[in-house]
């Protein structure tokens, strides 16, 4: 059986600290796709079709790695999927305990997919989209923050 992942974001942008958790998943599953969430209650920073583009592009040369939008229960599109796993990163044990309340939700919905959480690199323990646009909004320098592909495509 194809050990199918999915790893949910909304990905505004994607960062740096995403790309650690994908690059070093990317042993432990046959297929990762990233799910680009549509979350009504956020307005986001980047159109959906950007943030998809990009990590597209990111991972071109990476057949593992697939991207889909999705609205809606995780759960129901890792059924939709045929994927058995949830890939989230952790930056601090605050993620850690928020991360499990929904996992433990997600298990009562379908016991058969699994949780797993990948603790991030100590260099992108304090990594957030949040900051992330914050630093862009107020004309900051992200290349430390993104991708280079992101980088190249927003400096004016």
């Amino acid at each position: 059986m194809k050990r199918i992942c999915l790893f949910p974001g909304t990905f505004d942008p994607i960062t740096l600290g995403h790309t650690d958790i994908i690059d070093r998943s990317l042993d432990l599953f046959d297929e990762i796709v990233v799910g680009v969430g549509v979350n009504s209650a956020k307005t986001p920073m980047f159109p959906l079709e950007q943030r998809m583009q990009w990590i597209r592009e990111i991972y071109s040369n990476q057949p593992k790695v697939k991207v889909i939008s999705y609205e809606g229960l995780t759960v129901k599109t890792c059924q939709e999927i045929s994927a058995r796993f949830i890939l989230r990163g952790i930056r601090s044990i605050g993620d850690f305990e928020y991360e499990k309340s929904i996992a433990d939700v997600n298990r009562m919905m379908d016991a058969e997919i699994e949780t797993i959480f990948l603790s991030c690199s100590p260099h992108y323990s304090t990594l957030a989209s949040s900051l992330v646009r914050d630093v862009l909004r107020y004309g900051g320098d992200a290349s430390k923050l993104l991708p280079d592909t992101i980088i190249r495509q927003i400096k004016p």
